[in-house]
């Protein structure tokens, strides 16, 4: 099983610490042995859903939306990205040069072409910007992968 994951950065320490509970749930939901993590990476849900398939016995494939894309991600989130990125099976890239909005989707659009199941840590509400969550659910939808919300239930980000 192929499973993408997308969501929301700059979460607070309490709802990150629940956030990480839905996604050991949800990884425990699935045979380790068969489980393909599909990630760009970033910083909060994108990484800890990575780690947690890794930690079970799961593979790592990790899209870059952009060639610049890690150094626009924050500096403290850098270690881990490179841990991350030198543990995964394959490296898929979406083609573009600096790390723009349109950058950030168009990863995300090559994710969810290559996953069975889109994982969401999303809120429901709209995207703050281009190619935010919603904006990757909304695609997902479009182009009829099954997306399975996870949210911590009366959390706000």
């Amino acid at each position: 099983m192929r499973v993408g994951i997308t969501g929301h950065c700059g979460l607070s320490t309490e709802v990150e610490e629940r956030v990480r509970v839905l996604l050991a749930e949800a990884v425990a939901a699935y045979e380790p042995s068969e489980l393909v993590a599909v990630s760009c990476i970033a910083d909060g849900p994108d990484a800890w859903f990575a780690e947690a398939v890794l930690d079970a016995g799961g593979r790592l494939e990790v899209v870059i939306p952009a060639r610049e894309y890690r150094e626009n991600l924050p500096e403290w989130h850098h270690a881990a990205y490179d841990a991350l990125l030198s543990r995964a099976a394959d490296v898929p890239e979406a083609g573009m040069t600096q790390s723009t909005s349109q950058a950030h989707q168009a990863g995300s659009e090559v994710l969810v072409g290559l996953v069975d199941e889109l994982s969401a840590v999303w809120d429901g509400k709209p995207a703050w910007a281009y190619g935010g969550t919603a904006d990757v659910v909304a695609y997902a939808e479009r182009t009829g992968v099954p997306v399975r919300v996870l949210w911590p239930e009366g959390a706000s980000r």
